[in-house]
């Protein structure tokens, strides 16, 4: 699932179950590896992270066609600066929030990178905060379920254990 525009790109892909096979314990069982490569006009990386359970990863496609249809409400910022995702999954590495919509239909998506999923320069900062660094993408409609669709297609092959 590709989400980009002209100043940024968040390209994410579920690639395996975290272990090949079942142990009989369900988060065990549905643990999905993401691989993510991010571009940003900081710098460009990429991770790959057993971070989202079959059934969180089922939510993206769901919350971007939500954006899309207009019912997802911005999130702004808390009175200390700090930003909050409108979704977040059990393991905080990646998670997805609206930023703003502009008055042409398109919707600015924050997706909040943490932990294995941040920039190489914040590896191991402790004072990296827990969803604080977003990258923004402009996204109409259109893109929004066009990312929806190529999640949900890359999904078709990890069901749920």
């Amino acid at each position: 699932m590709l989400l980009n525009d002209s100043v940024s790109s968040v390209d994410l892909r579920p690639l395996r179950y975290q272990f090949t096979t079942t142990r009989g314990d369900w988060h065990d069982d549905n643990w999905l590896v993401i691989e993510g490569t991010v571009a940003t006009p900081e710098g460009t990386w990429s991770f790959a992270d057993p971070c989202l359970l079959t059934d969180e990863a089922r939510q993206v496609s769901a919350w971007l066609r939500a954006v899309a249809a207009g019912t997802v409400d911005v999130t702004e910022p808390d009175a200390e600066g700090e930003l909050s995702p409108d979704t977040w999954f059990i393991e905080p590495v990646v998670a997805l929030s609206l930023a703003h919509r502009i008055e042409s239909g398109t919707a600015v998506i924050r997706v909040h990178l943490s932990l294995e999923a941040a920039p190489p320069w914040q590896q191991g900062d402790d004072r990296a905060d827990i969803y604080q660094y977003v990258v923004d993408v402009s996204l109409d409609a259109a893109a929004l379920l066009h990312a929806a669709d190529e999640w949900d297609l890359s999904l078709t092959s990890l069901p749920p254990r």
